[in-house]
């Protein structure tokens, strides 16, 4: 069986039934009267996260089908990400998004991760970024795209707070 196919379909079967969800809950966001903040940088966010799964697949499933090794301790430490990557989704429940929607008067919310920690969805994505290539034996791509997401969140996570500030 070719495992490194099998785990990024899996992994790109949930990116894109999570797109379907985002822009479902974007619509209705919009529709209450939220908006959008930071649409500039969305283009990056984008680009960066398709480059790094078109990439794994390029490096893990193209060049020789069925014969990349997994990592089997790192596939459990993204098992475990993808957990937390639900808890975050199931917290925000219809406020998930991709994009960063502002919906005056709604309070921030306080469930779930996020009594924990700020920006919990963020950890998550950053640790996959990292950890799914060390899961194919790819240290290198996983540290690259680390610090490109790294990039991509400093200009997220400022643009969210602005938006967020007391008026």
């Amino acid at each position: 069986m070719d495992w490194a196919a099998l785990i990024l379909g899996l992994v790109t079967a949930q990116r894109l039934g999570e797109l379907v969800l985002a822009r479902r809950n974007t619509r209705r966001l919009l529709a209450k009267g939220a908006h959008e903040v930071g649409a500039a940088h969305y283009p990056l966010i984008v680009a960066l996260h398709a480059a790094w799964l078109l990439g794994l697949w390029y490096l893990t499933v193209y060049p020789a089908p069925g014969n990349q090794p997994i990592e089997p301790l790192w596939l459990a430490a993204f098992i475990l990400l993808q957990l937390g990557r639900l808890w975050v989704i199931a917290s925000l429940g219809e406020r998930w998004t991709t994009r960063i929607l502002v919906l005056r008067g709604a309070p921030l919310v306080q469930r779930g991760p996020y009594r924990f920690v700020s920006h919990p969805n963020y950890w998550v994505v950053a640790g996959e970024i990292l950890v799914l290539p060390l899961v194919f034996g790819l240290p290198a791509y996983g540290f690259v795209f680390s610090a490109l997401n790294a990039a991509v969140m400093w200009i997220r996570i400022r643009a969210e707070a602005a938006a967020l500030r007391p008026q």
